[in-house]
């Protein structure tokens, strides 16, 4: 029997972004990776439920320079101690690399589905930009927005709209109940 799966985004709906002249950006170094409140409990419920945690992240900054793989890594062990994941997928490319990896290109879902055997379409995409609401729909997931009030550069239009990764769970789950 296939499984399900809760698909996250990691910057933004995990840890905290770092934000610079107003913008988010992943942050590049461990001291500046932190969970955000409440992501621990989410994710123990997401588990509760009987759902896989699959991390789908783009960290382009590597392949740009800006960060070192050795350091992504090391916020994934992070990530990893702290939080009962699954599974952590990374693009490791730039949009101009035109790999079908990256996000909102379905590929990182795709290949969990395959390596997971996950059931796409009762599986849910969560993150805060217009590229995992679009990964999500390509694949064929419920898409949730954690909506940090960004401005997003696609209107792309999500299934749900939350605040935060706790929220979304709450969603989810009482979705479930009543179906």
């Amino acid at each position: 029997m296939s499984k399900r799966a809760i698909f996250l985004d990691r910057d933004g709906v995990l840890n905290a972004n770092v934000v610079r002249n107003g913008k988010p950006y992943a942050p590049r170094t461990i001291e500046a990776f932190h969970l955000l409140p409440g992501v621990a409990e989410a994710v123990q419920r997401i588990k509760a439920a009987g759902f896989l945690a699959i991390v789908v992240t783009n960290q382009p900054d590597v392949a740009a320079g800006l960060t070192s793989r050795s350091i992504v890594d090391a916020m994934h062990a992070k990530l990893r101690q702290a939080l009962p994941l699954d599974d952590i997928k990374v693009c490791w490319h730039r949009d101009q690399d035109g790999c079908s990896c990256r996000k909102p290109k379905p590929g990182l879902l795709f290949e969990a589905a395959a390596e997971w055997d996950i059931d796409l379409g009762s599986s849910y995409m969560i993150g805060d930009r217009w590229r995992d609401i679009e990964a999500g729909q390509a694949a064929g997931c419920t898409t949730i927005l954690v909506d940090h009030g960004l401005v997003q550069e696609h209107a792309t239009n999500p299934d749900l709209t939350t605040g935060s990764l706790a929220d979304a769970v709450a969603i989810i789950l009482a979705r479930e109940r009543a179906a």
